[in-house]
This record gives structure tokens, sequence and C-alpha cells, in this order.
């Protein structure tokens, strides 16, 4: 449990050249600055779902340099934590120091997330599942590349596609192309996250300083250093894909509206302390009320109880009159003023209109 960037991890071989794997997480640190801040937060796993002050929150993310990770490893006077007794090199190879040398530290994994959190569990839920079923079809190769960053050329040999998984804490998309991928997953319910990660940070291209054996160096476009140094072109060329890919996001279909209209009308709500029961669309009784109150004369004037008991045989008055009461609280219709006269709302419409195109079109043929 590291002091500064809390729970890490440190692989060490005792074979030489005795390299060290050193792996942490950006929540943990970040979590860490928020409570020396005075911030206050709530995290699920490595997610924050509530914090005082975002705005704060990402600047100080956003301040995380290399230097942070050479005090920690390396030894040094550090300014956010004190000075640090033992450096994790030097706890975990004593044996560098016979060589007179320090470590050269590079890097092996890298993953940028973006994180968008949502007040309600309930809304991400709607969203999320559009979002997850719109993006495994809609997304092709060529999108893949966009978000990364990258080309497809006719001469490519890497592998370039998207997986669907199911897992115990939630389902996942990611899009790979060769060793660096982007996914999208929910975190705790209410934390939709956006992750752009690279086995290989050499398969970023940016514009740098150029060192050629000979000549003076140039700028040009050029793969990206393993140095931890280049973290901060890192930061900005992977939240640059997260953003890419957030933007095509925002411009897919949003259902979600639809899908909380359809739970309204089909689930059992309180209303007026009784519990009233939701629409179903293919109940003999529920089908036949609806499909009368489809009528287009209904649109125009409206409808009296005493008009549809003839239409709808499988009511009595008393049975039919609740079964009004039902819809108006469901809001499937409404009462024309100073009348007792019934409409359809434009919720009502639409959601009867679905339910018949959806039985006709889909489940009758099916069945034949």
């Amino acid at each position: 449990m590291d002091p500064v960037f809390g729970l890490v991890h440190l692989r060490v071989p005792t074979w030489a050249p005795f390299r060290l794997q050193f792996c942490c997480n950006g929540h943990s640190w970040l979590a860490r600055q928020l409570t020396a801040a005075g911030i206050g937060y709530t995290m699920v796993d490595n997610a924050f779902t509530r914090i005082d002050d975002w705005s704060r929150a990402q600047q100080l993310a956003d301040s995380l340099v290399a230097s942070d990770f050479h005090r920690t490893l390396d030894g040094g006077a550090c300014p956010r934590a004190g000075q640090r007794p033992d450096p994790w090199a030097e706890l975990c190879c004593p044996v560098a120091g016979v060589f007179g040398q320090r470590y050269h530290w590079s890097l092996m994994e890298v993953e940028y997330a973006t994180d968008l959190a949502f007040r309600s569990s309930g809304f991400l839920r709607t969203v999320y599942e559009q979002l997850i079923r719109q993006t495994v079809l809609t997304v092709k190769a060529e999108q893949i590349a966009t978000f990364l960053g990258r080309r497809i050329t006719p001469q490519l040999e890497q592998e370039v596609g998207s997986f669907y998984a199911t897992r115990p804490w939630g389902t996942c998309v990611r899009h790979r192309f060769g060793k660096i991928s982007i996914k999208m997953y929910d975190k705790g319910g209410i934390v939709l996250r956006i992750e752009t990660t690279a086995d290989d940070v050499s398969a970023f291209k940016h514009h740098r300083q150029v060192e050629h054996r000979n000549g003076p160096p140039t700028m040009q476009l050029a793969e990206v250093r393993k140095t931890i140094y280049s973290l901060a072109d890192l930061r900005g060329i992977m939240r640059g894909c997260n953003q890419r890919y957030l933007a095509h996001l925002s411009a897919l279909d949003d259902f979600s509206g639809g899908v909380r209209t359809l739970d309204r009308l089909t689930k059992p709500r309180e209303v007026d302390g009784k519990t009233v029961r939701g629409v179903n669309f293919f109940a003999p009784g529920d089908k036949a009320l609806l499909h009368a109150l489809q009528d287009p004369k209904v649109n125009i004037a409206g409808i009296r109880r005493g008009e549809l008991l003839p239409v709808v045989e499988l009511f009595s008055p008393s049975g039919l009159s609740r079964q009004l009461r039902r819809l108006l609280d469901l809001g499937v219709i409404k009462r024309i003023a100073g009348t007792y006269r019934y409409c359809l709302t434009k919720l009502g419409r639409a959601a009867i209109a679905a339910g018949g195109r959806l039985t006709e079109a889909i489940i009758i043929p099916a069945m034949v």
C-alpha cells in the first residue's frame, strides 16, 4: 500500500537483469489527492460516483506527471507526500546498488479512462442497454480506426474488430486495432466508462522531435516513445480517442425515453395509495379495450363509457369503469374537460400503435 499511489502491484524477478514491473491505478492516486485537498467523494470499486468539486478533481487528475513515478520508484523528495523513506526499487532489488546504476522506467501497458457519472442508476441502465446494442451493430472497422487515430491500409496486418462480453459485474463492448483498443462498460450501475488501452504505446503516433544519426533533430510524425516521460503526450492522445468515441455515441438514436415509457405503462404503479396494474397488450380484455379506443372517431370527439359497452363485451358496466380509471391513472387516456368523454393521449396512441405493429408484423407471422 503505497502512501502516494495507494494499492500497487510489483513483480520482482530474482535473476539478472532484475527487471521490475510496477502497476498502479490513477483513481487510487486521485483519491489520496482529493483527501489531501479536503474534497469529499464517494467511490465504488475504482470509480468515483460522487465528487464535491468535479472541476477541481479534474485539475488534480491532470497534474499527475512522470516525475511523481520517479520519486516513488527511485526515491527523492516528493512534495505530495514528503520524503519517501524507502523507494520501491531499493526495497525490491537491493542488488541494484552493486551495479551503481538506476533503472530506466518504460511503459508496458497504459489505460486512460473517461468516466461519465449519472445521478440515477435507472437512467444509465436504459441508456447503456441501447448504447451497447447499437454500438455492437453499427461500429465497423473503419470507425474503430478513426476512434484510435489510425488508418486502414492495404498493407494492414493487424486484427481489427469488436467484441462483446458479459461478466458477473456487467457487460462490456471492446473495439480492438492491433495492440490498442477502446472499450465501454458501466461501473457500479451509475458510471459509464470509456477507456482506451494500449499494450504497446508505440502504436500511437504524434509530432515530436526526432533525433537522427546524421544531421540535426527535426519535428516530424513519429511513434510515441515508451519512456514514462511520454505520459503527458499519451494523456492528450488517449483522451482524444475517448472523445471521438463519445462523439459517436452522442449521434446514436436514444430509445431510453421509449423504454421508460414502456415501463410506466406495463409495470404496476402506486396512485393515491393504491396499486394500479399495468397494461398487458396481449390480454384479451386490455387488447379489446385499447383497440376500441384506437378508432379514429375517438380521436375527434372522444367516447363515453356507454358507447364502449357494446364494443367491449368482456366487461360489465362497473368493470369497464374500473378499466377506464386504470387507463386514466396510467396516462393512456384523458378526459375531455367538462364532459364524461375520453380520448387517447399522445402516449397512449403511440403505445397502442406500436403494440399493434409488433403483433401483426412479428408475433403472428412467427407463429404460423
